[in-house]
């Protein structure tokens, strides 16, 4: 299919060649939220960790006597059921990540740039260059163009002035084309792409 291009400024920039095998999918949620949710389980920590009746510091000498005090039996003071015992069943460290098939995941980021493009969502400029490292000239540029909450893929280098002038502007992230996910392109509203990253992409999935 053909696709108009931009530029930063808002003028027209010629038209390029889209996949239907990459932006022309019928998108499924039950994939993307598989993605999604293999990639919320690998970025997190599982560095949560607390102290069982074997590791908390108390002494482990029988609390008083088994016999005539009319008292239930007891013996260690670390058990969980005491204050300043040990935590029963607590969280250890521990990796959370799972298993999603490779092909998978391939299928679930061209399902997300399909529906960024069903969804209107989708615009692609000429390039992502800046003339200098200001943020607030490029802020203006982007709230003239609506890209108030928006993801910019560039190609295998971003422009250094680009990012700089980017990075401080809220709601906006800048990645280059290999560091492209489901996750971000989801949670931002547009989805901006230079042609260097659309010819990366259809490198990629040819």
């Amino acid at each position: 299919m053909e696709y108009n291009v931009k530029t930063l400024e808002g003028k027209d920039a010629g038209k390029v060649s889209l996949s239907d095998e990459i932006f022309g999918l019928d998108p499924r949620e039950d994939i993307l939220a598989r993605m999604v949710r293999w990639q919320l389980a690998k970025k997190q920590q599982g560095s949560h960790k607390t102290k069982s009746r074997s590791e908390v510091s108390r002494t482990g000498a029988k609390m008083y006597k088994q016999k005539g005090t009319g008292r239930a039996r007891h013996h260690s003071a670390r058990a969980p059921q005491f204050r300043g015992g040990g935590r029963a069943h607590g969280p250890v460290v521990r990796s959370h990540e799972h298993d999603l098939p490779k092909k998978v995941r391939a299928l679930a980021l061209r399902h997300a740039l399909s529906a960024k493009m069903k969804s209107e969502d989708l615009i692609i400029v000429d390039n992502l260059v800046a003339a200098e490292a200001k943020t607030k000239a490029l802020a203006g540029s982007f709230a003239e163009l609506g890209f108030t909450n928006a993801l910019f893929i560039g190609g295998a280098e971003l422009d250094n002035n680009f990012k700089l002038a980017a990075q401080n502007i809220p709601n906006v992230d800048v990645l280059p084309v290999q560091g492209i996910n489901v996750y971000d392109i989801l949670r931002r509203g547009k989805l901006v792409l230079s042609k260097a990253a659309v010819e990366a992409l259809e490198e990629r999935f040819k």
